[in-house]
Formats: structure tokens, C-alpha cells, sequence
């Protein structure tokens, strides 16, 4: 099964946000390379909010051309074959923990899309949480200008709108599974 045809039985799945989740599928059904940078129309992307529910934190990168702490995320790559591989390869690179994340169970936790800067126009992005293994140490990978473990009450004041509600529907996704 090709990463296309992952993505779109993952959004298939996907049983909140309906509307963006049909303009996800809308999107794949006309862009054979929707999941790939190159595709102008916008791309699919992964993302991983790396948390650690004990410690009551989650673990931001500041995005070195954006300036804004986000969570760990990026573009789908030739050799990624899941969109749940997307995510937990960028939570790995981006995070530094190379060992012990795992993604909480299932499936995507949000789906956010924004406007880049041309030729890409769009990120659509697939956005899942990761479960940080005890004592994990994060380290600065080269699209990071930092990582910073953040308490739960402070991510508001330092990210955007699109990290606190996905900060917001990790923490009922993990509330829910007990």
C-alpha cells in the first residue's frame, strides 16, 4: 500500500472535524502526489504533539524559520509508508528522544491545515500525540532553534492556537482511554 492510499484510509477513519477531513480527501483524490512537497495544490504533512502525561508537560520545538514553538512535525518523505510513520519519524528527528515514543492510540488526534508561502500554498497536516518514555532527555535537531519541555499550563502563553487544541484533544483522547 502506497503513503497516498494510507493517508486517505487514515482520513476515512477519521471521525471528527468532517468538513476539513472531506477537503483532505477532496485533496487526494485529485493529487496522486498530494502527500509529497512537490505538489503545488499543497501537501499532506505529520505531526506528533511528544507528551508526557505523568510529568504534566509536553515537549515544543522552536521552529527555526518560523520563530513559534510548535510540535514535532514535517513533510512525508519517499520511504515513509504510514502516516502514523510520518509522525513518529518527526517526533524522533525533531524531538531528539530517539527511543521509547509511542504513538497514543487511535489514529490522528486533530487535523490542521495552513497557509505556507508559495509554491507549496498549503500544509494539510495529520496530526498525532506521542507519549514521551520516562527520563527522556530531547535534544536540538538542525530545524530547531530549541526544544523545551513546557507544564501544560503554560503552552497557551508560548504557542498558537493550533498547539493549545491540540494540547486540548490529546489530553481528552488520553482522559477517555482511562
Amino acid at each position: 500500500m502506497s503513503l497516498h492510499d494510507d493517508a486517505v484510509l487514515v482520513l476515512k477513519g477519521y471521525e471528527d472535524q468532517a468538513e476539513l477531513r472531506d477537503l483532505y480527501l477532496e485533496h487526494l483524490a485529485a493529487h496522486p502526489d498530494g502527500v509529497y512537497k512537490p505538489c503545488e495544490a499543497g501537501h499532506v504533512t505529520g505531526s506528533a504533539l511528544v507528551i508526557d502525561p505523568v510529568g504534566r508537560r509536553v515537549l515544543l520545538t522552536l521552529h527555526r524559520k518560523l520563530g513559534m514553538w510548535l510540535q514535532m512535525g514535517g513533510h512525508c518523505e519517499p520511504g515513509d509508508t504510514t502516516m502514523a510513520d510520518v509522525a513518529l519519524r518527526e517526533a524522533r528527528e525533531e524531538s531528539g528522544i530517539e527511543h521509547g515514543l509511542a504513538l497514543v492510540p487511535g489514529g490522528p488526534v486533530r487535523l490542521d491545515r495552513h497557509p505556507i508561502p508559495a509554491p507549496c500554498n498549503w500544509h494539510l497536516d495529520v496530526q498525532y500525540a506521542a507519549l514521551a518514555p520516562a527520563g527522556a532527555v530531547a535534544g536540538i535537531s538542525e530545524e530547531s532553534l530549541d526544544v523545551r519541555w513546557f507544564p501544560y499550563e503554560e503552552v497557551a502563553s508560548v504557542a498558537d492556537t493550533s498547539v493549545v487544541l491540540l494540547l486540548e484533544a490529546t489530553l481528552a483522547r488520553l482522559d477517555a482511554a482511562g
